[in-house]
């Protein structure tokens, strides 16, 4: 558990720090297929990650003004429901669809808006409320975790593909 929600906030913006270097690649390279990363593209992480920081994102704003959250809720009973891999599919099927722009954008805003949000959530309804910081840290630190090994892959298969 943490301490307070600082320390939660500057642990989620270290652990997102280094996915930050996708916004740097050029389109052709965001939409370049990649062995190591489960055969994704760095649009499909970004997609992947956007959309699953955004469940925290709309959490957040749920948990701003009352104690309970339905997108945590929603969440957590299509995950029982459906697994992992459907659901999955969708978002990267969804991201897809969506202009470049568009996704560079909400990759730029995105985490800083969840951190604003997190900072007026009392702490009571997700900091020390033991499901909803489970649940807010497999959203987002936990999640970064997982595709750290995917980044790595993008990131190093671009750089050998790079004019230089």
């Amino acid at each position: 558990m943490y301490l307070d929600a600082l320390e939660f906030l500057e642990e989620e913006r270290d652990a997102w720090a280094p996915f930050e270097a996708l916004a740097s690649l050029s389109d052709e390279q965001l939409t370049m297929p990649v062995d190591g990363a489960h055969g994704w593209t760095a649009r499909d992480l970004m997609g992947h990650l956007l959309a699953w920081q955004g469940y925290a994102l709309a959490a957040a704003r749920e948990l701003a003004v009352n104690d309970t959250s339905p997108t945590i809720a929603r969440t957590d009973a299509d995950w029982d429901a459906r697994g992992g891999e459907p659901i999955n599919a969708e978002i990267t099927e969804a991201w897809a669809a969506r202009p470049l722009a568009e996704l560079r954008q909400a990759f730029s805003e995105q985490p800083g808006e969840l951190r604003g949000y997190l900072t007026v959530v009392p702490e009571t309804r997700w900091l020390k409320h033991a499901v909803h910081e489970r649940w807010f840290l497999g959203q987002t630190i936990e999640h970064y975790a997982d595709h750290e090994a995917d980044l790595r892959a993008i990131l190093g298969q671009l750089s050998e593909t790079a004019p230089g």
